[in-house]
């Protein structure tokens, strides 16, 4: 890759202020097979420089302009496919063909959703003698994450192109090669210069230069809440626009009547689900208390169906998780829970059988898990599902709710009518029924410690706006 240690800022690859590089690990390998640079606050300075005077002119660009850029955004990016899944898979450990068909899939969707939402989309309406205008809030940094990285980045890109936004991304450190991709595209695109800048670098630098900057307008993260608590802290004194999606742990209740077998695997599938690292992912089960160990028996049959290994390999379904600190993290809860006293019934700490290297967890499924444990608790962030017994429905709905975070939560149930009126009750920004396919059209964002803002589709495109009203609009 020709820009691995080049920034992109101004419509042109640049060399950082100060040369200072960090490595890029394969989480199969735990080997360096990347070097990048990592910025300062001076390349910070260089990129808010370059978006604040394209936003002069692309601020006040014509729909049309914007819709066609956007178009021609999907061109390249549909060209460049196979490259940017092979980055993903290489840099987060994605298993290659989900890589290919669902994390580059659900990139090129955002720009689609927002392409057709940029067509009709009324940034002004008439108000007695007045007009209401949305115009866009300026310059945009934007903090993104490892596990879902080109969704993360183009939910906020995206809107930030349809509104007539300005901006400066950082993507993760350590899976920053899908978004110098990225950057290659909007350049071929023809995003003009200085509406899209890159600065590579850790949080605690190049972050928190963002955050604080007086240049930026707004700042959109993706990441956990502790990091989340930071940037809002540090874009505090300039009074700027946080809009923040932040970690989960989102409950699953099968309520009575739900075919148990198929509810339970699904359940599984979707905490497995890139490798156990989605902040949505539907991580505690809830089953009636009779049900409970039945269920735990399908949860570890489907479990032992998964295969663990390396992303290149075509017979994977899990593959590694990003780091060691994430391998550390999880294997410290794995031991956790058994400490704690919940039951271990399928994988458990270490490496599965037969791999020696790479960041490989084997996928677990715990029973009995009470909702004072830590693996109820805190977000695990890896191939780990705990299955928590209830008795009335009443307790399954405050078990479900009391938690720190409140991003996604499901039900399952054989009665729709039934399902809505827990789903109504569930403090989480989605909640699904039934496991529906994901919707680039629906809300997505999170209540209480799980954040602020709501992104995809006009959602996301409002927390990029601003609201203008013009009185005396109208003759009198």
């Amino acid at each position: 890759m020709a820009h691995e240690l080049q920034f992109y800022i101004d419509g042109a690859w640049v060399d950082p202020v100060t040369a200072n590089s960090l490595d890029v690990i394969d989480p199969s390998t735990e080997g360096r097979f990347a070097t990048i640079s990592i910025g300062s606050a001076a390349d910070i300075d260089r990129a808010v420089r370059a978006a604040r005077t394209a936003f002069e002119s692309f601020g006040w660009s014509d729909r049309q302009e914007r819709l066609d850029l956007l178009h021609r955004i999907i061109d390249v990016y549909d060209r460049r496919h196979g490259d940017l899944a092979a980055a993903v898979s290489r840099e987060m450990g994605a298993p290659l063909k989900f890589a290919h068909d669902v994390q580059v899939g659900i990139g090129r969707a955002h720009l689609k959703k927002m392409a057709e939402v940029l067509e009709d989309y009324a940034f002004g309406v008439s108000k007695g003698s007045g007009y209401v205008v949305k115009e866009p809030i300026g310059v945009v940094g934007m903090i993104t994450p490892w596990n879902w990285p080109l969704n993360q980045i183009l939910c906020k890109v995206a809107p930030a192109l349809a509104a007539g936004c300005t901006m400066v991304l950082k993507p993760s450190e350590i899976a920053p090669l899908n978004a110098v991709v990225l950057a290659e595209i909007l350049d071929e695109a023809g995003v003009p210069r200085g509406v899209f800048n890159l600065v590579n670098g850790e949080g605690a630098t190049v972050g928190a230069a963002m955050a604080g900057h007086p240049g930026i307008d707004m700042v959109s993260f993706t990441g956990s809440t502790r990091a989340g608590i930071q940037v809002a802290k540090a874009a505090a004194d300039t009074v700027k626009r946080v809009c923040q999606e932040l970690g989960g742990k989102s409950p699953n209740i099968l309520l009575r009547g739900a075919p148990l077998e198929a509810a339970v695997e699904k359940g599984v599938a979707g905490c497995y689900r890139n490798n156990g690292q989605s902040c949505n992912a539907p991580t505690r089960m809830l089953v009636p208390e009779e049900l409970h160990d039945q269920a735990v028996a399908y949860a570890a049959a489907a479990a032992g169906r998964y295969h663990v290994g390396t992303a290149d390999d075509p017979a994977t379904t899990i593959g590694p998780v990003v780091s060691q600190a994430q391998f550390d993290k999880i294997q410290r809860l794995i031991e956790s829970g058994i400490a704690e006293g919940a039951t271990l019934e399928a994988g458990g700490p270490g490496r599965p059988d037969g791999l020696k290297l790479g960041y490989f967890v084997r996928p677990t499924v715990f029973g009995n898990v009470t909702p004072d444990m830590a693996i109820a608790r805190e977000e695990i962030f890896g191939p780990v599902l705990s299955i928590m017994p209830y008795g009335s429905e009443d307790e399954a709905v405050a078990v479900a709710n009391d938690s720190e975070y409140g991003l996604a939560a499901y039900v399952q149930s054989d009665d729709l009518s039934r399902a809505r009126q827990v789903a109504r009750r569930l403090r989480a920004g989605t909640v699904h029924i039934n496991y529906p396919a994901w919707d680039s059209g629906m809300p997505f964002g999170g209540y209480k410690r799980s954040g602020n803002g709501r992104e995809f589709a006009e959602y996301g495109l409002e927390d990029y706006l601003e609201v203008k009203g013009i009185l005396g609009w109208s003759a009198a």
